[in-house]
């Protein structure tokens, strides 16, 4: 596709955003678009930064429990996270907490489902002036693709989606809001003129419930934009395991510390060879206490979030990325529940950045152990302790033999990501689809 000077309508609330995902995997394409001839008009929610590159809306959702959420991060961009935000958030809370209880009554649906009514009615005003040629609508917010939807019917325009999160978890539609996203997406897999997911599981799973997607439904690598780092890898007295990224219940640092235990039983000498550093979130509660039960403090070093370095004048994000390019191995916990077969964690694309090898421990995903092992990594299921244990030592032996690979095959980058879709997209529009 040759795009000359198109205006594109994306819709995305959480657009801009610092740290999220969602946000990461549209805001890192929009200068490929641009590059291609595009004019976007972004309409986000108001958590994220504002963007002066092109027009960029933020909106307000026009329900209580979206309002209470979007209002706590405004006011943390604008007075921090202090007493002041305390007081603030709470005033909030307490004065939309009736309205917000009443419309989970009457409605039970996520957060941000009413940001779909202010994201509709200022999108039919935009169309009206600036005569867009496509709608674009890309998660994590389901109202995104919802606003969508109304908008193709509503101006026979053509509605692309982008989508995240796997929507559908089969066997999980007991409650209210699981039940809507089901119907989404057959509305999305029904309507959409091209709608891309990111992995083949979740494509394969989507198209067995909805038949009728055909051709229309691809999958798309998402990547990741080329980090900047001044830092070179260099070979240490101790090994460098680093994890990046929050941990949680359904995504525990267990499993890890259940297989360095029975490692460093075994083989005792290895215990001051091995460190595993985690940063970003903290380490979780399951796996907290099996390290102190195992006394194993010295091997699990928690650093937290890392902020602005006044010493070397470099971000929180930029002294990440920095130890990525330092470490000796990545970890990558993939987690055990349904939807991890539908799901590959956004920061893989950025260990790839990297060229050091991961050591993944995931599940039922052919697709992400696919793209670990070819790329001369370690990958074990996540919930077999024996695989794990293996997968580990082997890494901890090819460290000290001194032969981690470097791998040769090329990182997955955003640019290759919109040349899919706009390749796709041109298909579309020749008529390979309908």
């Amino acid at each position: 596709m040759n795009a000359q000077h198109e205006r594109w309508l994306i819709l995305s609330h959480c657009f801009n955003m610092d740290g999220r995902a969602a946000s990461q995997t549209i805001t890192d394409k929009l200068p490929h678009l641009m590059a291609r001839g595009i004019d976007p008009i972004v309409l986000s929610g108001v958590s994220g930064s504002h963007d002066d590159r092109f027009m960029h809306l933020q909106l307000m959702p026009w329900g209580p429990a979206g309002l209470r959420f979007d209002m706590r991060h405004v006011v943390a961009m604008r007075f921090g996270r202090g007493v002041v935000y305390r007081i603030l958030t709470l005033i909030i809370s307490l004065l939309l907490a009736p309205f917000i209880v009443l419309e989970r009554l009457m409605f039970g649906l996520q957060n941000h489902a009413s940001w779909v009514f202010p994201a509709t009615v200022r999108s039919l005003l935009l169309i009206r002036k600036y005569k867009p040629t496509v709608i674009y609508s890309t998660g994590g917010a389901y109202s995104a693709h919802l606003a969508g939807y109304w908008l193709k019917k509503l101006t026979g325009l053509p509605w692309i989606a982008e989508i995240h999160d796997p929507m559908v978890i089969e066997g999980q539609t007991k409650s209210r809001n699981a039940r809507f996203m089901a119907k989404l997406e057959g509305i999305i897999c029904k309507h959409a003129d091209l709608v891309w997911w990111f992995t083949d599981g979740a494509l394969e799973r989507a198209r067995r419930r909805h038949p009728e997607l055909g051709e229309r439904g691809i999958v798309v690598l998402p990547g990741a934009e080329p980090p900047r780092s001044v830092a070179t890898y260099k070979r240490g007295e101790q090994m460098a395991i680093c994890h990046f990224g929050s941990l949680a219940t359904t995504r525990s640092l267990l499993p890890v510390v259940q297989a360095l235990d029975a490692i460093l039983g075994k083989e005792p000498e290895l215990r001051p060879l091995v460190r595993v550093h985690v940063y970003g979130g903290k380490i979780d509660a399951a796996a907290m206490r099996s390290i102190e039960q195992k006394n194993l403090q010295d091997v699990f070093i928690s650093h937290g979030r890392l902020e602005f370095s006044p010493e070397t004048g470099r971000t929180g994000r930029e002294r990440v990325v920095d130890l990525m390019y330092q470490a000796d191995c990545l970890l990558l916990v993939h987690g055990s529940i349904d939807d991890c077969r539908e799901y590959i964690p956004s920061k893989l694309y950025e260990y790839f950045w990297a060229r050091r090898p991961v050591i993944a421990l995931t599940h039922e995903n052919p697709q992400l152990d696919k793209m670990v092992g070819e790329r001369g990594g370690y990958v074990a299921p996540y919930i077999d302790a024996s695989a794990a244990e293996a997968a580990i030592r082997q890494a901890i032996l090819d460290w000290q033999a001194d032969r981690l690979t470097v791998t040769s095959l090329p990182p997955l980058n955003t640019k290759q990501a919109v040349e899919d879709i706009l390749g796709s997209f041109a298909r579309l529009r020749d008529g390979g689809y309908r």
